[in-house]
């Protein structure tokens, strides 16, 4: 089966998606920061952040490492996060004022079209953002210009689809049940930059200094599978995206499906589920 990408409809219909999972994605925000936690604090020491840090946040949806480099860089720094869905930044600000964060900003902004300040942050961060970017070059471009001189990047991406069987074996069953055929390279995509040496040449494409590439093994722990795909049924907008063309019925087996697969991973301390981050940082 072939089909021809389109870029825009794949936009419109991502914001759509985010901002219908904006509530569940706010909701299970303890368990995101318990998932991503360890790779997020990597993700932010290999940006830089620290005392006084100008940082820009890109598809920050939530904000959960908003408001960790918030507290990084403390009342002197400031954090921009953005996103495409205003909703889901509506739960950011909302988390940061409870917590007493006066340091963090939010605005709606195509993470492709950066109309920010050029030359003013001191870093710049995206946590699962910039794999699902169909024009990665322009959001890096936009976030490259978007730092001073001697500015840091730093991306959290999925590695291999071997890696991260948690997500991976739910695409595998969705697209087969779907008939979606497989995403072409470089089209947007969990694992767009997983593979050896991608996120490199993109980056160094993009005109980035001192790549580098740190692999931080990042499993989620839940009580069973069926947690899991509660999780990722209410929380995941790519696999949600997925299943449109699927009547209400075959969408119930589908998860159906991919709750018996996801059970491979349990055990007597509960569910295991295979996942390995990429941390990407490089310097303008």
């Amino acid at each position: 089966m072939t089909s021809t990408f389109d870029p825009i409809h794949y936009k419109t219909t991502t914001r759509a998606q985010w901002e219908e999972a904006a509530d569940a994605w706010h909701r299970w925000g303890p368990t995101i920061e318990a998932w991503l936690g360890d790779a997020t604090a990597r993700m932010l020491d290999a940006a830089r952040v620290g005392d006084g840090s100008r940082v820009l946040d890109v598809a920050a949806g939530a904000g959960g490492q908003s408001l960790a480099a918030a507290r990084l860089v403390g009342a002197s720094g400031h954090v921009l996060a953005t996103d495409l869905s205003p909703t889901i930044l509506e739960y950011a600000a909302k988390t940061a004022a409870e917590a007493g964060l006066t340091n963090v900003a939010t605005r709606e902004l195509d993470g492709e079209r950066l109309t920010v300040d050029a030359g003013t942050f001191d870093a710049v961060i995206s946590r699962v953002g910039l794999i699902y970017f169909p024009d990665q070059q322009a959001a890096l471009a936009g976030m490259r210009a978007a730092l001073r001189p001697g500015g840091r990047i730093s991306a959290l991406v999925y590695s291999t689809a071997d890696r991260n069987g948690f997500f991976s074996i739910p695409i595998g069953i969705i697209r087969r049940r779907a008939q979606l055929p497989p995403p072409q390279a470089g089209q947007p995509g969990p694992f767009s930059l997983g593979g050896p040496g991608v996120a490199e040449r993109v980056l160094t494409e993009a005109g980035f200094q001192d790549v580098g590439v740190e692999v931080v093994p990042s499993p989620v722990r839940m009580a069973s599978a069926a947690d899991c795909v509660r999780f990722e049924r209410e929380s995941f907008g790519a696999l949600q995206q997925m299943l449109v063309g699927l009547a209400p019925a075959e969408r119930e087996a589908a998860w159906a499906e991919i709750e018996e697969a996801l059970r491979q991973f349990e055990g007597p301390d509960g569910f295991t589920g295979p996942c390995e981050m990429l941390v990407l940082s490089a310097t303008r």
